[in-house]
């Protein structure tokens, strides 16, 4: 005689096999350096732009938040972080990064200073946690700054430090973005590492008529470059994410510098 499986049991196995086909999301809170571009900014581009790729597109979803010129202060002020916060699931990932905009002291409408800062991250850890999601915390990316002995000059000041100090303290994963993405400029040197950037000649693009030099800003190439080492500082950190990577996912940044390794003048690492 055939058992009849309960209304209410069967309800509750179909929730969970929804539940369990539903893909992980990982969620980007951060600046221009990370964030979508509007078609009128091309070719501009995020890093977070780049990430979709390197998983599975059934296992995981990105939604990147990220925008331009944000700080945590502002992402907070404009009701942005709690949008995420409340869109997030138990078991979802979010991936912080901010300090562009926070040093920006010449920037009133952007600033946070240092103290407030670290609160912020604290409180953006802290959020995460009481969803059940998994917050990871990342240093901001370098940019492109030589002196005149072509050494690699940083312009962040006392954030990253600060981003590993509350990371260190909540004890929440890091992935050091700071480091690894100045590896990657000293690896290039200070004249190839132009084509990582926003540097369009005058008359090449409608959206720049007069031509544009930003240090700041990735192209398409130097997103995907950015997005390879967060990759790899997934898997270096033995994240639960990495069990989602594709192929190409699997072995991206494998070829990139690493921090800590000595600059090769001129040398170009491969796409």
């Amino acid at each position: 005689m055939r058992r009849r499986i309960a209304p209410l049991v069967l309800v509750l196995l179909l929730a969970a096999f929804a539940w369990a086909r539903r893909p992980v999301t990982i969620f980007i809170a951060g600046d221009s350096t990370a964030a979508p571009k509007l078609a009128t900014k091309r070719p501009e581009t995020g890093w977070g732009e780049a990430l979709p790729k390197f998983f599975r597109a059934d296992r995981v979803r990105v939604v990147n938040l990220a925008m331009n010129g944000r700080s945590t202060r502002t992402f907070i002020s404009e009701g942005r972080w709690q949008a995420l916060v409340d869109s997030l699931h138990a078991g979802d990932w979010v991936f912080i990064q901010f300090g562009h905009n926070d040093e920006s002291k010449e920037k009133v409408d952007r600033y946070t200073p240092p103290a407030d800062y670290r609160a912020n991250l604290a409180r953006f850890v802290g959020d995460v946690r009481a969803r059940k999601g998994r917050p990871v915390l990342l240093t901001p990316v370098r940019r492109r700054k030589f002196d005149a002995e072509g050494r690699l000059v940083d312009t962040h000041g006392e954030y990253p430090d600060l981003v590993r100090a509350v990371a260190r303290e909540l004890r929440v994963p890091l992935l050091d973005m700071h480091q690894e993405t100045g590896a990657l400029l000293e690896r290039f040197g200070p004249d190839s590492s132009a084509a990582l950037f926003l540097h369009v000649p005058k008359g090449a693009s409608p959206n720049y008529p007069e031509g544009v030099q930003d240090n700041t800003h990735f192209n398409p190439r130097g997103a995907d470059l950015v997005a390879r080492l967060v990759v790899r500082a997934i898997r270096e950190q033995r994240l639960g994410l990495a069990k989602h990577l594709t192929g190409e996912g699997k072995r991206a940044g494998a070829e990139l510098p690493r921090a800590g390794q000595p600059a090769v003048s001129g040398a170009s690492p491969r796409r």
